[in-house]
Parts: structure tokens; C-alpha cells; sequence
């Protein structure tokens, strides 16, 4: 059963289940490292924590910037790393050549999509337009029920504090609807929100969250 994706657990009536058990989960990060070391330091420790649980990261495939470091720190630890990236960041020197595998796509849409194919979960670190744009795009799609997938922050040093305001003002404006705001997780702990992540995933029927 140790090959398997699914772990027998028994539940409190005796009964055995079938607990789906987070493998990969999709992180999006800065291309830079920001202006205070708290945030390289919070990657670092993301990236051991992987290792630690045996959840292989899959992420933009750079090797510059936080995305570099939370690579590096996966691998140092002994983890598996998937990196995604377009051709044309190839080209400029920044893909990271000491990764587990590096899958090279024609266009930013390519990346994306299949590094969501690839994912069981999402998670966002300190970072820039691509970081968000990236997040909200999966998020989007978990309202629209294409995946159900868990969709997280982690909220280093209270970065993400104005997003996740302005979040709770789309509902009191009526523009967001209070269960799809409750589809982003948020917390600034590295391993709670790395549990509620795996505690959403597992809850899943087997097969419910693949794209489609």
C-alpha cells in the first residue's frame, strides 16, 4: 500500500477509508527577494518543510530571486522539485539547471496550465504581479468549480494584510460571495497553513480535484 496515493486509515466507527494524501503542491513566488530578510528566511523554511513531509514541489522553474531559494532549499533538504517555464526564460539564463526535472513549455498559458495539472494544491509566498496574477487564476478557476483544490497564503511578516482586506471588502461590496472568499486560506504560519492545506485536499473524493 506504501506505493499507493491513498493511505488505509480507520475512522471512528471502525470503518477503513480511503484518505487522499496531498503529493505535490504548486508554489508561486517573486522572481526577486525583496528588501528584508524575513522573506527569504520564511522560503528557506517552506522549502525544508516540503522535504520534511515528502511533498514535491512544483513552481515556475527560475533560478533567481525567492523562487531560486525555495528550490534550492527543497533540494538541499533532500525533497523533489518540479520547475515549469516558458522558452523564453530559457533563453534569458533563468531557469535553474540542478532541478529534480524542468519541464520546458512554449507560453506563459502552457506554464500555468500545466503546472495546475500537475498540482494538488496552490500556494502563494511574498511576490509581485506574476505571484498574484498566477494565485487569483487558480482561485478563479476553484470558483468555477474547473478544480477544487486548495488555494493558500502564506502571510509572511503581514504582506498579504491589504490583499486579504481588500478581499473582505468585495464581500461587504457584494462583489465576492462570503463561501468563494473562503476558498483562500491565510494564516502566517508555514506548517498550520500547510496542514489546512492538506486537511482540504484529503476531503477530497478521489479524482474530484483534476482539472477538467
Amino acid at each position: 500500500m506504501s506505493g499507493l496515493p491513498y493511505a488505509v486509515l480507520r475512522d471512528q466507527s471502525n470503518l477503513f477509508y480511503n484518505r487522499q494524501m496531498l503529493r505535490r503542491i504548486c508554489i508561486f513566488c517573486g522572481s526577486s527577494s525583496g528588501k528584508r530578510l524575513v522573506y527569504e528566511q520564511a522560503v528557506q523554511h517552506v522549502g525544508r518543510l516540503l522535504a520534511l513531509r515528502g511533498i514535491e514541489l512544483v513552481y515556475g522553474g527560475g533560478n533567481v530571486g525567492l523562487m531560486g531559494t525555495l528550490a534550492n532549499a527543497c533540494l538541499e533538504s533532500g525533497g523533489r522539485v518540479i520547475g515549469v517555464i516558458p522558452q523564453s526564460l530559457v533563453d534569458k539564463e533563468v531557469a535553474h539547471a540542478g532541478l529534480t526535472e524542468l519541464r520546458v513549455v512554449r507560453s506563459m498559458h502552457e506554464r500555468k496550465f500545466l503546472m495546475a495539472e500537475l498540482s494538488d494544491a496552490f500556494m502563494a509566498l511574498p511576490g509581485g504581479f506574476g505571484t498574484w496574477e498566477e494565485l487569483f487564476e487558480m482561485l478563479t478557476w476553484s470558483q468555477l468549480r474547473i478544480h477544487r483544490k486548495a488555494c493558500a497564503i502564506l502571510n509572511v511578516n503581514g504582506y498579504y494584510d491589504e490583499l486579504l482586506k481588500m478581499a473582505d471588502k468585495a464581500v461587504d461590496e457584494g462583489f465576492l460571495r462570503g463561501a468563494n472568499r473562503d476558498l483562500l486560506l491565510a494564516d502566517a504560519d508555514a506548517e498550520r497553513l500547510m496542514d489546512r492545506v492538506s486537511n482540504q485536499f484529503s476531503a477530497i473524493e478521489p479524482g474530484d480535484g483534476t482539472l477538467i
